[in-house]
């Protein structure tokens, strides 16, 4: 459940009504939105997350995702201040996986980046064709037979 700019308050209110409506059967990640959207002043920041993150927690969340965080010292802040899982998004600039596990990041979210970057792929594909008349941006793509060997590796729910 994400926060974005709405105030803290009704976000709680929400998050309060899910975890009475579920009970125990739903696991609430409460996302704070604070990092990716450059919310509030960036020298109280870290305050403004752990607040956010405290009253959530009051609510009923059982998790928090911050994600926009990627430096190390802020993930291990908000890691040592938090009573509930921390989930952070990576990317770019992030800290590997196990370093994120050793700050305490206990899930880690690509979120839609995968789907950009093909995005971006299918995108300089189509402006080399469109504007050389060429496929060299196609270099590199995965062929038919590893396509077919990867989806058979999917179980299937048939």
């Amino acid at each position: 459940m994400e926060d974005g700019p709405r105030p803290a308050a009704e976000h709680a209110e929400r998050i309060a009504a899910a975890r009475k409506a579920a009970g125990s059967a739903l696991f609430i990640n409460a996302r704070i939105d604070t990092y990716l959207m450059s919310l509030g002043d960036p020298s109280t920041r870290l305050r403004d997350t752990l607040d956010r993150a405290a009253a959530y927690i009051a609510a009923g969340a059982d998790g928090v995702f911050v994600p926009g965080v990627a430096d190390a010292e802020t993930v291990a802040a908000l890691a040592a201040k938090l009573t509930v899982p921390l989930n952070v998004m990576a990317g770019p600039g992030s800290p590997s996986i196990g370093e994120l596990a050793g700050l305490g990041v206990t899930r880690v979210s690509l979120g839609p980046a995968i789907a950009l970057a093909a995005y971006a792929a299918a995108r300089r594909a189509a402006c080399e064709l469109l504007t050389a008349g060429t496929y060299q941006a196609l270099d590199g793509s995965l062929g038919f037979a590893e396509t077919d060997a990867l989806m058979a590796a999917i179980p299937s729910k048939g």
